[in-house]
């Protein structure tokens, strides 16, 4: 193919599709127990310097307790995909586990506003940043899980996004017409938040998975993190139900609630406080290392930082406005 033009980005990872399976062709496809805590999880599959991916979408779905431990066990210096990242990258700035980074969706909560914190690590000058779009990154993962070094789409040209991208823009050979070939992209680890899993993480997905079945595939390792453990007899009860196969998987780990405080589809709902209350504690920065302190360092695992922020009683109030949420959708 002809390349007309590239961007000046720098590509984090490598899109070479024969490396990557060099890797894979050494993976244990076993069906084994892979169960257990998520601290291990992240001491053993989480390294310094490596490349990481995070599931789910905006504040929904979002494996919150897995970033939490990747900043508490001090991780740094890792590449990130900002992908449809809201307070995951708010995380994973306080605790500045990154300095490389993919940007498509950042420092932003949505609706919420933009998070003081994240924006001052982006305006420090520490992080090396290349640009894309949601788009580009659902792309580039989705030419990993197919096993190719890129795939042509038709976004970002004639954009400064695409200036500023690791991408290249190519003539079709069938048609002449120009594509923006976007690279393979190939995390060395990932975590995904699912509602339900077994031992050897076949696990199972409500709701809307954005591009998270293609990062399970691109992933050279991976992490779930999951509501709730079940059987492997009721997985074989409807093994359509299972989005994500276990040989994909390396670690699986129970974390009721994993999510929160964002928002777990069938589950419960986002606590807009304490999204408030991080968004507003981020101001003062002094105000914000306590805050952080209280909630991330001082607490030994997810269930104490719920703990400290209203506990079951929370819990179960946010279940329940998630149920009329959807009970009223129906009905709608």
């Amino acid at each position: 193919m002809e390349v007309i033009d590239q961007g000046i980005g720098r590509l984090f990872t490598d899109p070479d599709p024969d490396k990557a399976r060099g890797f894979f062709r050494g993976k244990s496809r076993k069906m084994t127990d892979k169960l257990m805590s998520l601290k291990e999880a992240v001491e053993k599959f989480v390294h310094d310097g490596e490349y990481l991916a995070i599931g789910g979408f905006g504040a929904n779905r979002t494996p919150v307790a897995a970033c939490h431990e990747i900043v508490r066990q001090g991780r740094k210096n890792m590449g990130f995909a900002g992908h449809t990242s809201t307070h995951d990258f708010e995380i994973l700035c306080a605790g500045e586990v990154f300095d490389k980074l993919d940007i498509a969706y950042i420092i932003g909560l949505e609706a919420r506003g933009l998070s003081p914190c994240a924006r001052r690590y982006m305006q420090s000058g520490k992080v090396e940043i290349t640009e894309w779009t949601n788009y580009s990154l659902s792309a580039r993962l989705k030419a990993a899980a197919m096993g190719v070094p890129f795939v042509p789409t038709r976004n970002v040209m004639g954009t400064d996004t695409f200036h500023y991208s690791g991408g290249k823009i190519a003539k079709c050979p069938f048609t002449g017409k120009k594509l923006m070939l976007q690279p393979a992209l190939y995390p060395d680890i990932s975590v995904i938040h699912v509602h339900e899993a077994d031992i050897y993480g076949n696990s199972r997905v409500r709701g809307i998975t954005i591009s998270d079945l293609d990062l399970a595939r691109a992933t050279k390792r991976l992490i779930i993190t999951t509501e709730r453990l079940i059987s492997n007899e009721e997985i074989r009860r409807d093994p359509t139900l299972t989005a994500i196969p276990f040989y994909l998987v390396d670690a699986v780990c129970e974390v009721p609630f994993g999510a929160y405080p964002g928002n777990m589809p069938y589950e419960y709902f986002s606590d807009e406080d304490h999204l408030k209350e991080w968004l507003n504690v981020e101001r003062n920065p002094e105000e914000f290392k306590e805050f952080l302190k209280r909630n991330i360092y001082e607490c030994k695992d997810h269930a104490e930082y719920i703990e400290k922020n209203g506990g079951i009683k929370k819990m179960n109030e946010l279940r329940v406005k998630e149920f009329l949420i959807h009970k009223e959708g129906n009905n709608g």
